[in-house]
């Protein structure tokens, strides 16, 4: 099985920055696309950026310039830093991972437990 542990949420005022962590463990044959999802009380889980194997990144128009993924593959490892937040980032942050394990002729799709972050003055 594998695991998604999310870090690095936290209250930050309007502004601020915050860098979530996404550590992916367990027998891991290898990770395809890596994602971040955020959802708000009351609202759908959305997408907020995408990562595929190949560095290739996509963003949510709402986080457009603001938001950059990255990941480190050596380590399993997803990451989202997040600039100029505004108050309506706050959400719970999922981290997503397509993943191949170690034996598997195909991949499948993994969650973490989330991470909340809070923008408020």
């Amino acid at each position: 099985q594998v695991q998604l542990v999310e870090s690095g949420g936290g209250l930050v005022q309007p502004g601020g920055s915050l860098r979530l962590s996404c550590v992916a463990s367990g027998s891991i044959f290898g990770i395809m696309r890596m994602n971040w999802f955020r959802q708000a009380p009351g609202t759908e889980r959305e997408l907020v950026a995408t990562i595929t194997s190949g560095f290739l990144t996509n963003y949510a128009d709402s986080v457009k310039g603001r938001f950059t993924i990255s990941r480190d593959n050596a380590k399993n490892t997803v990451y989202l830093l997040m600039n100029s937040l505004k108050p309506e980032d706050t959400a719970v942050y999922y981290c997503n991972a397509e993943v191949r394990l170690s034996g598997a002729s195909n991949s499948n799709d993994y969650w973490g437990q989330g991470t909340q972050v809070t923008v408020s003055s």
